[in-house]
Parts: structure tokens; sequence; C-alpha cells
């Protein structure tokens, strides 16, 4: 119970965050433009094709807001729940890694506000389907919302799900069960373009902050003095293998 009172004090102070580094709207659309410039460049600016495939099927993008808006909280908090009853010792690890993220992700709304491709001037083509098709909650107008609407980069969606199929796949047996944990960040990729939520290097952004975080949170493991020091300290497990150069031996049986 405390630890989960911990994880959640801290999500919500990260969320107070997140609204305090709110940029300013004149930044996040330059930032969107050069976002749509090195997709240009790079052949990945297709977000708007994405979507105008799939506007015509108003229960299918309905389905993906409710995906979007729904799926990606909660499946963060059943692996960890998961890994804290099943492999508490990767628990600790994942965990470490997720709380990582957040100051990350901080960063990254401060120093890059993002406007996302649903806020862009009709212009650029994009639709905000929450505002046409079934949502969650009432529809908002974009002069009403609250909260950090330009924190974007980098797309926690991603990063979480992903960390979810890392987190769980061992607990995963059955062919079938890890297919369906495999096509989870997919779908939410899929998920944040046809519902114009994020840009597609959004996602790199937060697979970029994934790694940061799990190199942080294995840190102290991969510093080779510390690694040294961890092995010069371990007890032996018996004074006799401590003795032997060899390791233990295996015991002998009884003489014939």
């Amino acid at each position: 119970m405390l630890e989960a009172a911990a994880v959640v004090g801290i999500y919500v102070v990260y969320s107070w965050a997140g609204d305090a580094v709110i940029g300013a709207a004149p930044d996040a659309f330059r930032n969107a433009e050069q976002i749509i410039d090195w997709e240009e460049r790079l052949g990945l600016y297709h977000e708007r094709t994405v979507q105008e495939w799939f506007l015509p099927y108003r229960w299918f993008t309905g389905f993906w807001n409710l995906f979007y808006g729904s799926i990606h909280f909660g499946a963060l908090v059943f692996a960890l729940i998961a890994l804290y009853h099943f492999d508490p010792g990767r628990y600790v690890l994942w965990r470490n890694v997720f709380l990582w993220m957040l100051p990350l992700a901080l960063i990254g709304f401060w120093l890059y506000p993002l406007m996302p491709p649903r806020w862009l001037p009709s212009r650029f083509g994009f639709v905000d389907t929450r505002l046409t098709n079934v949502t969650i909650g009432k529809p908002i107008p974009h002069a009403e919302e609250t909260g950090n609407v330009f924190a974007a980069m980098p797309s926690l969606h991603i990063a979480w799900s992903t960390l979810v199929v890392l987190a769980l796949w061992p607990l995963m047996r059955p062919w079938w069960a890890r297919v369906l944990l495999a096509s989870y960040p997919a779908l939410m990729l899929f998920a944040t373009v046809v519902t114009a939520n994020h840009f597609f290097l959004d996602a790199v952004g937060g697979w970029g902050a994934l790694l940061i975080g799990y190199a942080l949170a294995r840190g102290r493991d991969w510093w080779p003095a510390r690694r040294a020091s961890a092995e010069r300290h371990r007890p032996p497990s018996s004074a006799r293998e401590a003795r032997e150069p060899g390791g233990p031996r295996r015991a002998r049986g009884p003489s014939a």
C-alpha cells in the first residue's frame, strides 16, 4: 500500500509540473512546422494520409479515441501490479524506469513544446476526432482545454506501451499472448496518428526517453567501478568455496 501511494504521489506531482511547464502557442506551432519539415525530409510525413483513410468510418475512429484515452494508463498500472506480485526483482527495475521517464518527459515538454496535429490550422488537413466522433467524456473545444496541450514530445503513450511489453514479456508463456503483447505499441502508435494526437517523430522521442530512463535505472549495474566493487564485496556462499580457487566441489558419495 505504501509503495502504491508513493508511486501515485510522484505521478500527481508530475501531472502538476506538466501543467506548470506549458509552452507558448507560437513556439508550439513553430516546432510543429519543424517536425513536419523533418518528417518530409525523412519520408515519414504520412499522418494526414493515414487519418484520411479512416475518417469516413466514424465508429472506427471513435474506437481509437477510446483506446487512446483509456488503455494508456491502465495497461501500465496492470503491468506494474503484475510484476510486483509475480516478479518483484524486475518490478523494481521497471518501476524505476517509469519514474525516471517522468522528469525526462517534463524536460522535453519544457524545452520543446509541440502542437499536436489536431491543434494545427485547418489548412494542414487534420481533424480532431474527439470533436466529431465518440470519445471519453464530453468533447471540449480547443479554447476550453486545460492542462499542457503541447506535451507531445516525447510521446509517453508510445514510451509506456513499449515499457509494458518489455516488462511483461518474460511472464507471457503462450505464443498468442506474446503476439498480442508485442502488437500493443504498434496499435498505440496507430491510435496516436489516426486521432491526430501525435506525429511519428513523437514516437521516436518516446522511445528515446524510455532508453534513457532504462539506462539511468540500470546505471549502478552498468558502471564498471561499481560493478567491480560489488563483485569484491559479494559474500561467499560458504567458507569452503572461499578457500578453494576452483569454487565449490561436488560432494563425493560414500566409499565402496
